[in-house]
Formats: C-alpha cells, sequence, structure tokens
C-alpha cells in the first residue's frame, strides 16, 4: 500500500513537473519570437541602427534571447535529472553569469542615456553616437565579465582535472568548493547592485527636477522619459533580485527538494523570464517610432504610415 501511495504520489508529481516546463516552454517561445520580430525590425531601418537608446535596445533583446535559451536548456535538464559532462555545464554556466548581468548593466547605460536625454540636450549628439554607442556596449560586457572572472579564477584553482571529466546534472552550486567563494560572489553582486541603484535614483531625481521646471511639450516629453525610468528601475530590479536566487535555493535545497523545485520555479518565472517580458513593452510599444516600424513588418508592409 505504501509503495502504491509512493507510485501515485510520483506520478502526480512528474504530472506537474511535466506542465510546468510545458508552461515555460510556451513563455519562452513566444518572448523569443517577440524578440525575434523586434531585432528584425531594429535591422530593417537605418534611423534604429545609428541612434544610442535602440542600439542598445537590440544589445538588451540579444542578451536575453541568449540568457532565455541557456536557463531554459538548464531548467529543462535539471527537471528531468540529465548529465552533462562538467566542462559543457561550465562553459553554459559562463554564458549564463556573464548574460545575466550584461541586461542589467545595459538598463543602468539606457537610463544614462535618457538622463543626458533630457538634462544635457545640447551635449546629447556628441555624447550618444554611434561610435559611443559601440564602446558603451564594450564597457557593459567588460564590467560583466569582471565578477565572472573573480569567481571562476577561485573555481579553476580549487577544481581537480578529473572534475571536468565527470557526468553530473547542470547546477551552479556545482562550482561553489568554498563556503567563502559563494560570500565572494554575493559581495560583488551586492556592489553592482549598489551602483546600478545609486546610478538609478541619480537619473531619476536629475530628470525629475527637469520636469518639474518644463513647460509645454518639453514637460510632457521629460515626463514620458521620467515614466521609461521608472519602468527600467522595475526592470533593473527584477534582473538584480535574480542574482540573489542562487543563494535563495541552495539554502531551501538543504530543507525540502520539492520545496526547492518550486522557488526555482517561481524565481525563473518572476525573475528570468518578467524582466524580459517588459524590454518589448517599453521601447517595442511605448517607442512611436519603434511601434510604427514594428507594425508596419509585423503587418508584411501593409501598415504604411510609418514610411
Amino acid at each position: 500500500m505504501a509503495n502504491n501511495n509512493s507510485l501515485v504520489g510520483g506520478k502526480s508529481l512528474m504530472q506537474r513537473v511535466n506542465y510546468q516546463v510545458i508552461l515555460v516552454q510556451v513563455f519562452v517561445a513566444l518572448f523569443l519570437c517577440i524578440n525575434f520580430l523586434l531585432i528584425t525590425t531594429f535591422f530593417m531601418k537605418d534611423f534604429f541602427y545609428t541612434a544610442m537608446r535602440y542600439i542598445l535596445f537590440a544589445n538588451t533583446l540579444l542578451s536575453d534571447c541568449l540568457i532565455l535559451i541557456i536557463t531554459n536548456i538548464l531548467l529543462i535538464f535539471s527537471y528531468f535529472r540529465v548529465n552533462m559532462q562538467m566542462w559543457l555545464c561550465l562553459i553554459l554556466y559562463i554564458l549564463s553569469f556573464l548574460y545575466t548581468l550584461v541586461t542589467p548593466f545595459t538598463l543602468m547605460a539606457m537610463t544614462l542615456e535618457r538622463y543626458v536625454a533630457i538634462c544635457m540636450p545640447l551635449r546629447h549628439g556628441e555624447l550618444c553616437s554611434t561610435r559611443s554607442s559601440l564602446h558603451c556596449i564594450l564597457i557593459i560586457h567588460g564590467l560583466s565579465s569582471v565578477p565572472c572572472i573573480i569567481v571562476l579564477s577561485t573555481f579553476f584553482a580549487s577544481a581537480s582535472l578529473s572534475f571536468y571529466k565527470q557526468y553530473r546534472v547542470c547546477a551552479v552550486e556545482l562550482f561553489i568548493f568554498h563556503s567563502w567563494q559563494s560570500h565572494l560572489k554575493s559581495a560583488i553582486n551586492q556592489l553592482y547592485f549598489l551602483i546600478m541603484f545609486i546610478t538609478i535614483v541619480f537619473s531619476y531625481v536629475k530628470i525629475m527636477t527637469v520636469a518639474k521646471a518644463a513647460s509645454g511639450e518639453n514637460k510632457k516629453s521629460t515626463w514620458k522619459g521620467l515614466r521609461t525610468i521608472i519602468l527600467h528601475a522595475f526592470q533593473l530590479l527584477l534582473c538584480l533580485i535574480q542574482l540573489w536566487c542562487p543563494f535563495i535555493e541552495n539554502a531551501v535545497l538543504q530543507i525540502d527538494f520539492m520545496l526547492y523545485n518550486n522557488v526555482r520555479y517561481f524565481n525563473y518565472i518572476t525573475f528570468y523570464l518578467a524582466p524580459r517580458c517588459l524590454s518589448p513593452l517599453i521601447y517595442g510599444l511605448r517607442d512611436e517610432k519603434f511601434f510604427l516600424a514594428l507594425k508596419y513588418y509585423a503587418l508584411c508592409g501593409l501598415y504604411r504610415k510609418f514610411f
């Protein structure tokens, strides 16, 4: 009887897991399709890839697509307990670690671009040129790689050569051998969180000051920029919370495996998928020029107002 109950309970758990995995696949496929359409729209018009905010927006979309694909692969492998060699897991982990930070740093850069556009309009063309955009993307990737290099340096110093040939279920916890490595990673994340938080607050206060002093069309444009900053702040907050998710999940894993699965699923939906669906909203739908171009290409050229 106990065995039958165990079998029924196990079957119920597997069915629930399957439903969860299927739901995630639907969301990921939807967001990837939307992002692909937005990226296609970006490259179809010269205007978009000569303006800094759209270049950074495209960088966010590409980063989001990559992180969605990688994390989705890891999620599927984890749920179905699929083993892989550690060297392959390490590559996926490096890409995941790097591009988890690329998106929030890009959001911070987009916030600063709005700050320059509203508070320093005469210098916007100089500071936010196409060349500056490319330099900014390089800086974003450089800053995002610093924590990855530091954390992986401690891992490479601790791991033996035989570790890379082992077959295990890929998880971030496998690359942390000592508690101090976890504390170091947490400290770096907290530092980055503080820097981004200060940047967002600074930009918000400055734009708020300009908004109160503006009048007419300038006031309308400034308040729109302020709302964009607020959306960026919310999106950035969700992205930064996901940096803490591995530590929360690791703590829950020590308590109960089923709870760990539920928490991990909730974190993925809330802090990985949700922030990525805000990017199309902020610039894909709220930006008039991008929305008109998107509408044109989505309707296969039937909507010609943009041209």
